[in-house]
């Protein structure tokens, strides 16, 4: 998984926006622009725009939209795996600096989007923080979208493979649909 991909031919299964909007179950409110794909062709992460749509001002650059990984790493955070990394960065020195590189790195690139004609330009490094980690959902997305991310690299190893056996959306003559033959895969032992 990683870097900019271009959707395979995906039988059955409804364009990126209709997919994205099942996934996080709304409504885009941004174009979508997918980083990073699923073994099935799915979304599992987008890039979104400094501001969206209406003007608002959105520090989070990659956002995670795979409904398996989104549960997933819900369940580290709801086990302490924010204070697991953030006291990781306290009492790793390497890992500490990897950690502020990726925020560096996160925020250049978001920053280099912003249309200095809007006012209130994002601000933060991952996901938006000025200070520890805020989200590993967001850290998991950068690490996704082929960058270096210590946190999100620690949250890979706890949570890949996404071995879904079925898509988690299929199209359907109402549009894109939750699958409802889809079930969480074990992960490996």
């Amino acid at each position: 998984m990683g870097g900019r991909e271009q959707p395979p031919e995906r039988g059955g299964v409804p364009d990126d926006a209709a997919c994205v909007a099942v996934q996080i179950e709304r409504r885009p409110r941004s174009a979508v622009e997918v980083v990073a794909r699923c073994h099935l062709g799915l979304p599992v992460v987008i890039a979104v725009p400094p501001h969206l749509e209406d003007g608002t001002p959105f520090p989070t650059h990659y956002w995670l939209t795979c409904p398996l990984a989104v549960k997933r790493i819900g369940r580290l955070e709801g086990a302490g795996g924010v204070r697991a990394a953030d006291d990781r960065i306290a009492s790793e020195p390497g890992f500490a600096e990897r950690y502020q590189a990726a925020m560096a790195a996160y925020a250049a690139t978001r920053d280099a989007l912003v249309d200095p004609a809007l006012p209130n330009p994002p601000a933060g490094g991952v996901g938006g923080s000025r200070r520890g980690v805020k989200c590993l959902h967001a850290h998991y997305a950068h690490h996704v979208s082929g960058a270096d991310n210590p946190v999100g690299e620690d949250v890979a190893a706890d949570i890949e493979p996404l071995n879904c056996e079925v898509p988690c959306v299929v199209a359907a003559p109402e549009g894109a649909v939750r699958n409802p033959e889809w079930r969480e895969p074990q992960l490996p032992s």
